[in-house]
């Protein structure tokens, strides 16, 4: 593809991502069975209410929930009315069990319905699956060949290794507790 990743022209980059970390944490067994992505805004370079300390802020946060607990919140800073100048936290949440009164169906019930119905849509053609395993394959095969030493496991029902919060620590960051 030119241009594109492995191109030497990175034209395909949006400057508003650049230098913009992305962390990806999974497991099973995890403390909590949760599945969502949580957006978290950076701080503003202008801080429009420098009465408040800079410790008061939260960061902005976008979290699309995707299960258990399917829906979305936005968590952000706002002034409330009056002569005060400083901000406090406000949430938007919308939680689709709360809004309909019940949970939407499991991802398998909607694929069993779907093949029932006899509705592909949701299914992938088996050239693309064999794609996949085209690509995957090599990598399986890698890593049967040399087995990695000191990999970082965890304990169950905890939120995976220390190194995964050395790694955000490194940073400057933590991870978000869902």
């Amino acid at each position: 593809m030119a241009g594109g990743p492995s191109g030497k022209n990175r034209s395909w980059l949006n400057w508003r991502w650049q230098g913009v970390p992305f962390y990806l944490r999974s497991g099973k067994r995890m403390a909590k069975r949760v599945t969502e992505v949580a957006i978290q805004f950076k701080q503003p370079p202008l801080l429009l209410f420098e009465s408040c300390a800079l410790e008061q802020f939260s960061p902005n946060t976008l979290v699309l929930r995707i299960q258990p607990d399917e829906g979305i919140s936005l968590s952000f800073e706002v002034k409330p009315p009056g002569p005060e100048i400083c901000v406090s936290p406000l949430s938007l949440d919308f939680s689709y069990k709360a809004a309909f009164g019940e949970s939407p169906p499991d991802a398998y019930e909607t694929l069993l319905l779907d093949c029932i119905r006899g509705d592909s849509t949701l299914f992938i053609r088996h050239d693309w699956i064999e794609l996949a395993w085209s690509l995957v394959t090599p990598i399986l095969e890698a890593w049967e060949a040399t087995r990695p030493t000191g990999f970082p496991n965890y304990r169950a029902g905890s939120w995976g290794p220390e190194e995964a919060d050395t790694l955000m620590r490194k940073d400057g960051r933590q991870w978000r507790s869902p």
